[in-house]
């Protein structure tokens, strides 16, 4: 079995090493690097070239978000992963910005956390919810008149292609796994952005982790 390799970076010595241990008992993953900060999280994915990056929110010296731009942007086919002990930060639209691919809360389950590396190491996006604001998610989507948000009904090509375009994936890309043209793409993305009240791609997060459009084929 092919082990998803990662990269691990924490501040706190005791966290990271229990980190490590729980990683390492799933018999598909491999803590291969170690790193106490964000500048050394970089150096470190540069020359280890793992599959996901494990990085801590707070860390010394570029802290997590600064060091996951970094990542990208020098070696982009890392995935990268946060983790927080803040149910309030960092902000979605942040995130996305420094192209991470999920972000787990601290407290969270083991599961969760496994849950998420295996999905980023797939390039699937995988957000923990009570990290999404639920003001914004409210506001998606027309009311009806109870005052209840309204739901137009998608199409299941127009989920298809929403589900993608959150993972990140460009018209191009979306247009070469559905077998239709790059121009049809960007016409079911204004379908649905018009149903829904969707602008841009934090809106389209949200609505596929709160649609279970993430974990769709």
């Amino acid at each position: 079995m092919k082990k998803i390799r990662i990269l691990l970076a924490d501040g706190h010595r005791i966290v990271r090493a229990g980190l490590k241990l729980l990683i390492n008992t799933q018999p598909d993953m491999a803590v291969i690097g170690e790193a106490t900060e964000g500048k050394e999280a970089y150096a470190k994915a540069r020359s280890l070239h793992p599959d996901v990056a494990v990085l801590e929110l707070d860390l010394p010296r570029w802290n997590g978000l600064r060091a996951a731009e970094q990542i990208k942007l020098r070696v982009p086919v890392v995935a990268v992963l946060v983790l927080t002990a803040h149910e309030k930060a960092p902000d979605l639209a942040e995130l996305l910005d420094a192209k991470a691919s999920g972000c787990v809360l601290k407290r969270s389950a083991p599961a969760e956390l496994f849950a998420a590396i295996r999905a980023v190491a797939k390039r699937a996006v995988h957000f923990d919810p009570a990290l999404l604001d639920p003001a914004p998610r409210r506001a998606i989507g027309t009311l009806s008149a109870t005052g209840r948000p309204r739901r137009r009904a998608l199409s299941r090509r127009e989920r298809r292609v929403l589900g993608l375009a959150a993972r990140g994936y460009s018209n191009k890309e979306i247009a070469a796994q559905l077998g239709v043209s790059a121009k049809t793409v960007e016409t079911y993305k204004m379908r649905f952005g018009v149903k829904l009240g969707l602008h841009g791609r934090v809106d389209l997060v949200r609505y596929a982790v709160g649609h279970g459009l993430l974990s769709q084929p």
